[in-house]
């Protein structure tokens, strides 16, 4: 193969990573589920919501899990026909059921901010169904026919653990018409070679979970990477050549998609970044509770896949920004990287504008997962209890590794872990300040040894 030739190759083959990198991460995050669940998060079969019965903590190796809401999650195989979702009265409690294509695509929501807090029963149906919807029961059409409903329910500490366990034993999912079997995951041929083994997923999963109908159009450039082949694994008796090619492509895709995560050349020292459109990729499917807006649609469809691709890889299975902003940073007000050798105070004048709740995660790099540390505490925010404010209502929060020296500071102790870190501030049904950025989030502040907060 001329030199040319390797060179395309290798750039296709970098494109079809970002491009299918979501598709990838995101059906192989629905297999772990299935057969091994994620930390308090058992595994359960397809058509079953699991439920965690405890706040995340540092046993889930999930990118960026959050530590406010108990999860409860069911992993859809609608190949089994039609399911009924019962949900119950949550009372006015925030809650949220974030439904998930196989593209990561967000494409509806059931909640307090979409569709209040009472009793509701939906039907959720796989792409060109078209029954009759029993007793005029609202209906959520999946794009694909597996999808993932991800459930957070608020959960106040463990006290209040119980009145979350009362109401996820009433959320529940029931076949339409009994009798159906799932199809499952196809899965890759054993004989592909590990270096290839994404490619080979891609190719299954493309063909048995086909996106939207301009990304089908778009996908036909890939067929030179044997993405587009049927039957049997283009991958199993490659010419080395080529094979080399694909690699070299496959890690020119990550690093295009790491290189997106980090903050832009320019960005103020100490600026969070919003990210308010990180989850605006889906054009296509809008579905109940979404906002079918141009505000909340990224146009170009091609520029779309990489950001569909950051935030698969920093923050899967997120919500679009008018159910939750996802705020962090990775550098303090002086442009420098957050580490644990250091310690710092984030100070806020007034409560960020939201009309649920808001907190603060803390997150080891590189993997963005929890750290485990004495105190048990992984989050602090408006609901952590004996949080101390100053007389003028403002509110400052203390983020280094050692607990600080008096009880007031240790009740606004964020602990850090010994590495490099990042904070994520999540604001739960922002207001308008925080969805037209005009609202701006304090930088953190490094901390001199012997000063306010340290040992």
């Amino acid at each position: 193969m001329p030199e040319h030739d390797h060179v395309a190759l290798s750039a296709l083959a970098a494109d079809a990573y970002v491009y299918g990198y979501p598709l990838v991460f995101d059906l192989s995050m629905v297999d772990r589920f299935l057969r091994e669940g994620f930390g308090a998060v058992g595994p359960g079969p397809a058509n079953r919501f699991a439920h965690a019965d405890q706040l995340a903590g540092p046993q889930e190796h999930f990118v960026s899990v959050n530590n406010d809401t108990v999860y409860s999650v069911a992993q859809l195989d609608l190949s089994e026909g039609p399911q009924v979702l019962h949900v119950p009265d949550y009372a006015g409690a925030y809650y949220v059921l974030q439904f998930v294509d196989a593209w990561s695509n967000n494409f509806a929501y059931v909640g307090r901010r979409a569709t209040g807090t009472a009793e509701q029963t939906w039907l959720i149906v796989p792409p060109g169904w078209h029954g009759t919807p029993p007793d005029g029961m609202p209906v959520i059409t999946s794009p694909t026919t597996v999808a993932s409903i991800v459930g957070r329910s608020a959960c106040d500490g463990p006290a209040d653990l119980p009145r979350v366990a009362a109401l996820q034993r009433q959320l529940t999912l029931t076949a339409l018409e009994p009798g159906g079997v799932p199809a499952g995951l196809p899965q890759p041929d054993p004989a592909v070679p590990e270096e290839l083994r994404f490619f080979e997923r891609l190719r299954l999963w493309m063909a048995a979970f086909p996106p939207a109908a301009p990304d089908v159009e778009y996908q036909q450039r890939f067929a030179p990477l044997g993405l587009l082949d049927a039957g049997p694994s283009p991958y199993t008796a490659t010419h080395a050549d080529w094979a080399a090619a694909l690699a070299r492509g496959l890690a020119a895709g990550k690093e295009r998609i790491e290189a997106a995560t980090r903050p832009p050349e320019g960005t103020p020292a100490g600026d969070w970044s919003f990210n308010l459109h990180l989850f605006d990729y889906n054009i296509d499917h809008l579905g109940p509770g979404t906002v079918d807006d141009p505000q909340w649609r990224i146009p170009d469809r091609r520029a779309a896949y990489l950001t569909r691709a950051v935030a698969a890889r920093e923050g899967l299975w997120g919500n679009h920004a008018y159910e939750a902003v996802y705020a962090s940073t990775f550098a303090d007000a002086e442009g420098k990287q957050l580490t644990g050798a250091q310690a710092y105070m984030l100070s806020f004048d007034s409560p960020p504008p939201v009309d649920a709740f808001w907190s603060v995660t803390m997150y080891a790099l590189p993997d963005y997962f929890l750290v485990a540390n004495p105190d048990d505490r992984y989050s602090i925010g408006d609901r952590t209890p004996g949080l101390v404010y100053a007389e003028d209502g403002s509110l400052t929060l203390y983020l280094q590794r050692e607990r600080p020296a008096t009880a007031a500071q240790a009740a606004n102790w964020l602990p850090t872990p010994e590495g490099d870190f990042r904070p994520m501030i999540r604001l739960y049904q922002p207001q308008a300040a925080v969805l037209d950025g005009s609202y701006r989030l304090p930088p953190v502040q490094p901390v001199q040894p012997g000063s306010v907060g340290q040992n």
